[in-house]
């Protein structure tokens, strides 16, 4: 492969999924926070999310094997045309529907989307390892893993914005007429590079023989859960709670306020994801070390949710130094989440063979969608039924689970 022509596709990759991943963020907001207004429960708002995820799942099983088959173009160009159209169905939305035709009929578009963003992300990340420039593979997956994030925090503050001014349907139609015009840009100035399919590609091939990209993804189910059980449902129903008084004007600065949060989580977490090797002195350590750290880290991060829940349950309720300490928690676990994320997308990448990278790529990510889908059921059971400590508790739990994998895997 002519290396000039794989950086452009790498280039041209990286800039498709940050747009993707800019609507996918303001897609999140705009759903939780426009049904939550119309009177959701925090479980009701939790399934809205969990076809999205299960179809993450599925996806990122078959994802490796549809793009050694059929090569990584066409799951890129999947992905955008998949998310396009989730868009514009989701504009048909009736008010006047039933609580349950709502849910059901939301669901099934998530589920689209869902299968949408892992298409994008998979073609993305195997790109890292097939197209980026030989040396610092650290590197290069922690910049456009880090940047992806702080694009898709952008896009929840986007998604609140777009809904406390211009409302749910414009808002929509809007992002999906931006995305048709991202999608083709990309078709017609995508450069040579990326890897064309190989019809001999099996689909049992996706399923890992390795120890170690079995025990990462064991871990990264856990990891994901651990921060989706307190961010997809729990955290931004409970500022709203606490931040709007139930006027129009209250819940708009409410919207505000939750999105500003919830971006400002999303873009600290990307930048120190992309600081990750330095921070790490990658350069400098041998592998096995950094294959040690995974351990340490997540230990490291199971103290702050635990920390956080202890607080809560000494609170007995709303109270503002509790906001307080939840915003600064938070964003202190956004940091040391980053590193723990940057740490296990360097580590699958650097366990896999180039001849497997898409198969051992969808493999992993199936464990992320496995872990996201837990926390997000999760999310709306343990809010509901013991509030922040119970939430904060689980999360807890859940990362000393993600602890007790990365410190098996093999030097």
């Amino acid at each position: 492969m002519n290396q000039p022509d794989g950086r452009a596709a790498y280039v041209a990759v990286t800039a498709a999924y940050w747009a993707f991943m800019l609507t996918d963020g303001a897609l999140r907001m705009l759903v939780l926070l426009h049904f939550h207004t119309l009177g959701f429960s925090p479980v009701q708002l939790a399934y809205l999310f969990l076809l999205y995820e299960v179809a993450g799942i599925v996806t990122n099983l078959s994802a490796g094997w549809i793009a050694a088959r059929f090569g990584l173009a066409a799951t890129l160009y999947a992905g955008l045309g998949l998310q396009m159209a989730a868009l514009l169905a989701l504009a048909q939305l009736d008010p006047g529907w039933s609580v349950a035709a709502s849910v059901t009929f939301v669901m099934a578009v998530q589920g689209a989307s869902g299968v949408a963003k892992d298409l994008a992300k998979m073609s993305s990340k195997s790109a890292v390892k097939l197209l980026a420039p030989k040396g610092g593979l650290f590197r290069w997956v922690a910049v456009l893993t880090g940047s992806k994030n702080a694009v898709k925090g952008v896009g929840f503050g986007v998604g609140a914005g777009l809904l406390a001014t211009v409302g749910f349907v414009p808002a929509v139609l809007g992002m999906a007429g931006v995305l048709a015009a991202i999608l083709l840009a990309v078709v017609v100035f995508m450069p040579p590079g990326l890897p064309a399919g190989r019809r001999g590609a099996a689909f049992a091939e996706v399923f890992s023989t390795s120890a170690n990209v079995n025990r990462l993804s064991a871990a990264r189910v856990f990891l994901f859960a651990a921060r989706d059980v307190w961010f997809v449902v729990g955290i931004p129903i409970h500022f709203y709670a606490v931040l709007s008084d139930g006027t129009p004007e209250g819940n708009r600065a409410a919207f505000f306020l939750i999105g500003g949060f919830m971006a400002g989580w999303i873009i600290l977490y990307g930048a120190v994801q992309a600081a990750a090797p330095r921070l790490l002195r990658a350069d400098t350590r041998p592998e096995g070390a950094l294959v040690a750290a995974a351990r340490g880290w997540a230990i490291g991060l199971a103290m702050i949710p635990a920390g956080l829940a202890l607080a809560a349950l000494l609170a007995g309720g709303p109270a503002p130094w509790l906001t307080g300490l939840l915003v600064a928690g938070l964003l202190a676990f956004g940091a040391v989440f980053a590193v723990n994320s940057a740490l296990h997308s360097y580590l699958i990448l650097a366990f896999t063979r180039s001849e497997r990278v898409t198969m051992d790529v969808g493999f992993y990510y199936m464990a992320n969608a496995a872990g996201r889908l837990l926390g997000t059921l999760l999310s709306g059971l343990t809010y509901q039924a013991g509030g922040l400590g119970l939430m904060l508790a689980t999360a807890a739990t859940l990362l000393g689970l993600s602890a007790l994998f990365a410190g098996r895997l093999s030097r």
